[in-house]
């Protein structure tokens, strides 16, 4: 019998055996589900694989449709630079399709890049029969531009030919009729403008275009010259009949017209164009060289200096300064035809100089009334003494004004050497005169270098001429005369040259043949040595010491007027001491040969009568030569300068005088002579003089071109000429 105990160890036996069972279902069902669980596993990764796979053919597909389209894009572009052949030809085969159309000027760019699109990509298949169908097509479209552009120019040329032929008739100055020949031309010039800037935008890019370009301009220019040439002539031609007398009239009315013209040319071309171009100015200059050919011979034939001067005025002031200089484009091929005649007026001035120097300066044959000097200055000083006694200061001072008004007005300013009357330029020596005027005028119209070569030419002759003149004056008044008269132009002449403030001095280059005649002599005696094999090769030796020597010599034409100034003051200052102390001359040099202790020495009353007879001299002759001097140099500084010398050699010789006596006569003998005393004898040159000497010892050099009277530094003869 089951006990109690028994039973609860059953019951707990089922109930395990129960659990176990349980357990046992509930891993059954595990692995089942797990089973089912691996089952799914399987299931999705054949899924997943196979959702993948349709995933990259998908993007594959897609990838590929994205190429395709891509490369479809490129082949209809590139295609399309080959499709616009046909519709561009057949816009250019349309009957009303023209170069007025708007269209045009976007078939034409359109030409332009597939042209530009052909030659970049010459493999591509019938890349060269496209290129060579589209160039024919460019080549249609720019024949049409050329037709339209040269029908403009005819119509235009041919609407103004009319009023040109009117314009022509009528005076060069008519500027209405010249207007309407303009504004005719200029009718279709907005349209053929508009044709052009694409020309000139593409003229870099193709040559077919700047070819266009160059024919465009050359049918423009042919136009205009055939419109405008007749009408330059005819008015070249009126001007010159107009003003057959007057060349500087004929100068500057024809440069104006010329001026107008390259101006309303200019102006003309760049209606019809944007950029300028080089046949312009070569268009300008044919036209230009109608009144170049009219004057041309006209210079050629002018032999007045003023007349040359003048033109060479008008051409480098009124023309290249006013006119070119403040418009240097417009006016290039104006500014290029009025150098060409300026450098020929300039040559034959330089020219006319030369022959006016000779002639008229170095063979100068003077009239008597030339030299009649001082004739001359003594009358204007007797009318200006006798119009001071009528008390009409006025009026003189206002005569001198208007003469010296005139004379600034041929270029040669007064004189500063004097106030006096004699000292206008109408007293002055003819050659003197116009070798200043020559030298203003050449000054102004020539370049430096070649006024220095005249210059030096001019004032060589002028010295010359004076010299000339002072021999005749001294043959036909006294040496006096000549020296002051000397003096007195050659202080105008340098005084006048200082304000051009340039070198006189001129470079020359000679060769020395002197040489030659020694070695040549030389050559001759050592005749047996001419084919010797030593150093004394007589034919080597004359090869050697036969060459000519190049040698530079340096000429200046102020220095010799100086020196020849220089050169008159000591001959005037030495002529006017042997005329005063000739006399004490004689005893100084007797008493000097006479040094000897058994030579006699002149007696007393000889040197008594030689001091009396220097005394009188000096009393006699003193105040015509201050007067003279008064009336050649009418300055009292340049009188006091020049007389100084003669006073200190009269001081120095009795002085001289005065030592003799106290060393070798007696008492007595010195009481016999009464030789004067330094202060005795300057109180006796004072009286003989009529105005009292300047205290200055010496006067200060003007400023060239400064207004004073102060009188010109003469040059340092006083020391040269006192000793």
């Amino acid at each position: 019998m089951i006990s109690e105990e028994d039973f609860i160890y059953q019951s707990y036996t089922k109930q395990l055996q129960t659990y176990q069972k349980q357990c046992s279902d509930l891993l059954s069902q595990v692995e089942t589900s797990l089973e089912q669980m691996r089952q799914l596993s399987g299931d999705y990764t054949t899924v997943s694989t196979k959702t993948n796979s349709l995933h990259d053919a998908c993007e594959a597909l897609l990838a590929d449709q994205t190429k395709l389209s891509q490369q479809a894009e490129l082949i209809e572009n590139k295609l399309s630079y080959f499709l616009q052949l046909d519709k561009i030809t057949k816009r250019l085969d349309s009957p009303t399709f023209s170069v007025t159309s708007e269209a045009f000027i976007p078939l034409l760019a359109r030409l332009d890049e597939c042209i530009q699109y052909m030659v970049t990509n010459p493999t591509y298949k019938d890349a060269a029969a496209y290129l060579a169908r589209l160039r024919h097509c460019q080549w249609r479209a720019l024949g049409m531009i050329r037709s339209y552009v040269t029908a403009s120019l005819e119509q235009a040329a041919a609407a103004a030919a009319g009023h040109g032929a009117a314009a022509a008739a009528a005076p060069p100055t008519a500027e209405p009729g010249m207007a309407l020949v303009y504004g005719k031309f200029r009718t279709n010039a907005a349209r053929v403008k508009t044709l052009m800037e694409e020309l000139e935008d593409r003229v870099d890019a193709q040559p077919e275009y700047q070819q266009l370009l160059a024919d465009c301009h050359a049918c423009y220019f042919r136009h205009r010259h055939q419109l405008v040439s007749p009408a330059v002539q005819a008015g070249i031609r009126q001007l010159a009949e107009r003003h057959k007398r007057d060349h500087c009239a004929l100068f500057r009315s024809g440069c104006a017209f010329l001026v107008h013209l390259c101006e309303d040319e200019y102006q003309l071309f760049f209606q019809f164009f944007t950029k300028p171009s080089p046949q312009i100015n070569e268009s300008l200059e044919g036209l230009c060289a109608n009144l170049y050919d009219l004057l041309r011979p006209l210079i050629i034939h002018i032999n007045h200096l003023e007349t040359l001067a003048e033109l060479c005025s008008i051409l480098s002031v009124e023309m290249l300064e006013e006119h070119v200089s403040n418009n240097p484009v417009q006016l290039e091929a104006f500014g290029t035809t009025v150098r060409q005649l300026l450098q020929d007026v300039q040559e034959r001035l330089v020219y006319r100089s030369h022959i006016y120097i000779r002639s008229d300066i170095l063979n100068f044959r003077p009239s008597p009334g030339d030299l009649a000097y001082p004739e001359k200055l003594a009358m204007m000083q007797s009318i200006a003494e006798s119009l001071q006694r009528q008390d009409s200061r006025g009026s003189v001072s206002s005569q001198l004004s208007h003469t010296s008004a005139g004379s600034e007005a041929n270029g040669l300013p007064r004189s500063r050497t004097g106030n006096s009357p004699a000292d206008l330029h109408g007293m002055w020596y003819p050659t003197v005169r116009r070798t200043l005027v020559c030298l203003s005028k050449l000054f102004r119209c020539t370049e430096r270098s070649v006024f220095q070569g005249l210059s030096q030419e001019a004032l060589a002759m002028c010295v010359q001429s004076l010299q000339n003149a002072a021999h005749s004056i001294a043959e036909r008044k006294s040496l006096r005369d000549a020296q002051l008269f000397e003096i007195k132009h050659l202080l105008i002449l340098r005084e006048q040259i200082a304000p051009f403030h340039v070198d006189f001095s001129v470079r020359e280059i000679s060769l020395d043949l002197s040489k030659i005649k020694t070695a040549a002599m030389g050559l001759v005696q050592k005749r047996s040595q001419l084919f010797a094999l030593n150093s004394s090769n007589a034919l080597l030796e004359f090869l050697l010491e036969g060459t000519p020597a190049v040698q530079e010599h340096t000429r200046d034409s102020k220095r010799e007027v100086d020196l020849q100034l220089k050169r008159v003051c000591e001959a005037f200052i030495r002529s006017t001491q042997s005329l005063l102390q000739q006399p004490v001359d004689s005893l100084i040099l007797r008493a000097v040969l006479e040094s000897a202790p058994d030579q006699p020495l002149p007696p007393a009353e000889t040197v008594a009568a030689a001091v009396t007879e220097s005394q009188r001299l000096i009393k006699t002759h003193l105040p015509e030569i201050h007067s003279s001097l008064q009336l050649y140099l009418a300055n009292p500084e340049t009188e006091f300068i020049l007389f100084k010398p003669v006073k200190v050699g009269l001081l120095q010789r009795f002085q001289r005088l005065q030592d003799i006596l106290l060393e070798r006569y007696s008492d007595d003998d010195r009481m016999i002579v009464m030789c004067p005393s330094q202060e005795q004898l300057s109180v006796l040159l004072a009286s003989c003089l009529k105005q009292p000497a300047p205290a200055a010892a010496a006067t200060p050099v003007p400023a060239p071109g400064a207004a004073s009277t102060a009188a010109p530094e003469l040059p340092a003869v006083a020391h040269t000429a006192a000793s």
